[in-house]
């Protein structure tokens, strides 16, 4: 290859050709998943892949027009404007009069204003053309209704380190790839660079051509090479080893002592050396309850809304709501009492077993079930004065047991003061 026409870049020489040696995405191509479907079918609706960069989105758009025999039309949103829509219309027309369909991939279709977005509805409609669209943006919110009324939004979601892997197995091995240079990558080196890619393959591949270039003859890459490649510190951070339970024990820690400044640090630590984020929420959520409880009943909606944006804003700004809820946990009121009196009727529980719920408060659905006492004498709060009860409601063997004992802590304290109320009134 001359200097004047040099090899495209690995990303591009490695693209799959076939499904078959697609990476990723068993959610949607797995068997009976609803793109394999799609890509078996004779039926092909128009669709908008949403993915974070490097998922396969311009990749699946390809196959699929070489799968369905059709021609294949790619634009980008940030460089195309009407003039480009109206010659790839014509062109899909002129496609279609020969009998042959055309898919038209429009790349980044989110930075289509609405003017554009509506100049491709009609043929969209009548079958000019089947429209693929790929977005890294929530098409939700960037799309408009008519549009996205036509088209089927597909889903894609960042390549696992098990995907990642395999991408750099072929890369190291394949003849399109870097076989020629032999490269020899130490395993903490690959789980780096695996860890540092983010579920993105191009980023992936990328970094990997550079260490291709910038390694010595004969030299193993290890990490302090694909940091030179990427710029980026590799941290001591290993998700299956001892540094992860460590920082992760941090981050709690330093919430339950109400230090927002600790949790926001290890929350950092966590991210920037590849956490799954989701792991952190689930963390989050399962503290806002065991740690927080009735201080701030708020905490755990909070907590799980804080899950939910993660999921919908993806990676690049998930961290946002991560730190907002990690720093409003912290700076929460205190209040294991929930959780402790779980602990101490499970105890109970392990100890008697199934004691007899009182006659009182049993369910008595059925005729028989009456005549024998079930429910017999139970008092309806709401008819009560105050609108609660004396009845008993713990076995026999446990009426003296108290489980849950409230705090003075943020709103707990009003629980305090209205189970103290009661306590008092049924004296």
């Amino acid at each position: 290859m001359s200097l004047f026409n040099p090899p495209p870049p690995l990303a591009e020489r490695l693209r799959p050709q076939s499904l078959s040696e697609f990476k990723g995405q068993e959610h949607l191509l797995g068997s009976n998943k609803l793109l394999k479907q799609v890509f078996e079918s004779d039926f092909t609706p128009s669709l908008i892949f949403w993915g974070p960069p490097g998922s396969g989105k311009t990749t699946l758009a390809r196959l699929l027009a070489t799968k369905k025999q059709c021609a294949f039309i790619a634009l980008s949103a940030v460089t195309s404007g009407i003039k480009d829509l109206k010659d790839a219309t014509d062109q899909a027309k002129s496609h279609l009069a020969m009998g042959k369909k055309t898919i038209l991939f429009i790349d980044e279709i989110h930075r289509f204003n609405k003017t554009q977005q509506d100049a491709l509805l009609p043929h969209v409609e009548n079958g000019t053309f089947i429209l693929v669209g790929a977005t890294t943006e929530n098409p939700s919110f960037e799309l408009n209704r008519a549009l996205l009324s036509r088209c089927k939004v597909i889903v894609l979601e960042p390549l696992t380190p098990q995907s990642l892997g395999e991408i750099i197995d072929e890369a190291l091995n394949a003849s399109r790839g870097l076989s020629n240079k032999k490269i020899e990558l130490l395993p903490e080196a690959k789980q780096f660079l695996i860890d540092s890619s983010e579920g993105d393959a191009r980023k992936l591949l990328n970094t990997l051509e550079i260490v291709s270039e910038i390694k010595k003859q004969n030299e193993a890459v290890d990490v302090k090479l694909v940091e030179e490649a990427l710029q980026k510190k590799a941290l001591a951070y290993d998700k299956k080893g001892e540094e992860h339970y460590n920082v992760i024990s941090a981050f709690i820690k330093s919430m339950r002592d109400s230090d927002p400044d600790a949790a926001v640090y290890y929350l950092a630590r966590m991210m920037e050396a590849g956490e799954d984020p989701l792991f952190i929420a689930r963390r989050l959520v399962i503290f806002a309850s065991e740690d927080i409880g009735n201080a701030n009943p708020n905490a755990v909606t909070l907590a799980m809304s804080c899950m939910q944006s993660y999921d919908f804003v993806g990676f690049a700004e998930g961290w946002i709501p991560l730190s907002q809820c990690a720093t409003y946990l912290a700076g929460s009121p205190k209040s294991n009492a929930s959780y402790m009196a779980y602990k101490k009727a499970k105890g109970d529980v392990l100890e008697h077993g199934a004691l007899a719920v009182p006659m009182n408060i049993r369910n008595a659905p059925t005729k028989l079930m009456k005549e024998l006492g079930y429910g017999k004498g139970y008092e309806y709060a709401h008819d009560q004065v105050d609108n609660f009860s004396t009845q008993q409601h713990l076995p026999d063997k446990l009426t003296h047991k108290k489980y849950y004992n409230p705090t003075e802590n943020g709103y707990e304290k009003h629980i305090k003061a209205y189970l103290e109320k009661i306590e008092e009134k049924k004296k």
